[in-house]
């Protein structure tokens, strides 16, 4: 048997402490191996939080063709890309006689369907979510089940939202209904988790690395170059664009690392390693994303653009405010503007994931062919805490784009899900609140 025959679609690239694992090569599988139903099936959640002014996302017109409204106008180069879906609801994310907590029910339940325990101690209880159920049946065989991405550092322990613990704002994802998965918020630690072995590297090798602009491909040189030879020339530009994109990230990571040493500590608002740009942490992020789910590295990814009640401002896109401040506008134009423009600033970062996706090569097709990705946020309407419309886009994975699907007012997010589920080949019947799949997803 040659080396290339027993060359898998986990192939790696070894160095000292370093395991890059590549993309699919064509020219070492077999040809069968590459056809689009072999492909993995991969899962993509990208979230915002507060909720949106619905008014202003939800398109007039039902059908293909529709207009799109003022929050999805940066979207508007990738129309063809994804649906959008009106009237669904989470019905457990509602109060149910346990009075204030909106944010945290409605974090909480939004990939779970389910109605989490009022609590502000660690007796935590809500239900298994989607993306966990995926990484058990999809994700099963990567080397990382799911990746939890982002944005913003959680808050402390405790009452985040009127008795809800914190703990329900600062994560979608649950492996157990008592065990909610941490995000990782820090380009950094994804990046070494993905591509070097952390425990290996304290702070002052780091450092030292950042200080003379070494890389990790210095480390899986030689691997590459004696990997080279055996690639055809579509596998070899491949192979070369997808180091340069490592490179990329990691020069882009080390900038955000020094610029973070550079702050002065009596100014410092963020922690050590996060980009100071809003835009290039959620890029930075989506690199990563990308280069994990095309490596086969992981099948399922969840990008929070912000926790659940996050205060964020945005004075780069003219809103020097708190979004959630903004959220709750009592109708006022001037603050329902502002929020309009945090929503199409999250849309813009949305339509970048879809970008990327969609040129990125997986076998004969893109990544977009074989990642189905959800985007929107836990509430809709911001200023009423409504969970009972909620803003809904699904993109990829062979769901026709450019289409408006109207649904039945309250019907169950869950039925989104479930047939999501089922389109990823999960055999489940039920999820959650579901009452049938949503069988118009496809068409």
């Amino acid at each position: 048997m040659t080396d290339s025959t027993q060359i898998n679609r986990r192939s790696l690239l070894r160095g000292l402490g370093v395991a890059i694992t590549l993309p699919v090569m064509e020219s070492l599988l077999p040809k069968p191996a590459l056809a689009y139903e072999n492909r993995p099936k991969r899962m993509s959640v990208f979230y915002t939080p507060n909720g949106m002014r619905m008014q202003r996302f939800t398109p007039q017109e039902t059908g293909r063709d529709y207009t799109l409204s003022p929050i999805l106008q940066p979207l508007a180069k990738h129309r063809d890309k994804f649906t959008v879906i009106s009237g669904l609801a989470h019905y457990n994310a509602s109060a149910l006689g346990d009075g204030p907590g909106s944010h945290g029910r409605s974090c909480a339940a939004y990939l779970t369907g389910a109605h989490p325990k009022r609590t502000e101690g660690s007796d935590l209880y809500c239900g298994i979510s989607m993306d966990q159920l995926l990484a058990n049946h999809i994700g099963k065989d990567s080397l990382f089940p799911s990746l939890e991405l982002g944005i913003e550092p959680p808050s402390l322990l405790g009452s985040c939202d009127v008795g809800y613990s914190c703990t329900y704002t600062n994560t979608l994802s649950w492996r157990s209904p008592t065990s909610p998965l941490p995000v990782s918020v820090k380009p950094q630690d994804v990046f070494e988790r993905l591509f070097g072995d952390a425990s290996a590297v304290d702070e002052a090798a780091r450092a030292a690395q950042t200080a003379r602009k070494a890389s990790i491909l210095d480390f899986v040189l030689a691997d590459s170059q004696r990997l080279n030879p055996k690639l055809g020339a579509n596998d070899r530009r491949k192979l070369e664009e997808y180091l340069d994109s490592i490179r990329s990230v990691e020069k882009r990571i080390q900038k955000a690392s020094q610029q973070s040493l550079d702050i002065n500590a009596d100014v410092i608002t963020l922690p050590a390693g996060l980009p100071d740009s809003f835009e290039e942490h959620v890029r930075l992020m989506t690199e990563l994303q990308i280069l994990a789910l095309q490596s086969d590295m992981t099948r399922v990814v969840t990008l929070m653009a912000g926790r659940e009640l996050s205060n964020r401002a945005y004075p780069e896109i003219g809103v020097p405010d708190a979004h959630h401040s903004l959220s709750h506008h009592g109708y006022d134009p001037e603050k329902i503007d502002k929020l309009v423009k945090i929503n199409q600033y999250h849309m813009q970062q949305f339509g970048y994931l879809l970008e990327r996706l969609a040129t990125t090569p997986d076998g004969e097709g893109s990544l977009l062919d074989s990642t189905l990705v959800l985007g929107g946020a836990s509430l809709g309407e911001s200023n009423e805490h409504d969970n009972m419309d909620l803003p809904v886009l699904v993109a990829g994975g062979g769901v026709p784009g450019n289409r408006h699907i109207a649904m039945p007012k309250h019907t169950p997010m869950c039925n989104l899900m479930l047939a999501m589920m089922q389109q990823l080949g999960v055999p489940a019947e039920s999820f959650g609140d579901s009452t049938q799949p949503l069988t118009q997803l496809m068409g």
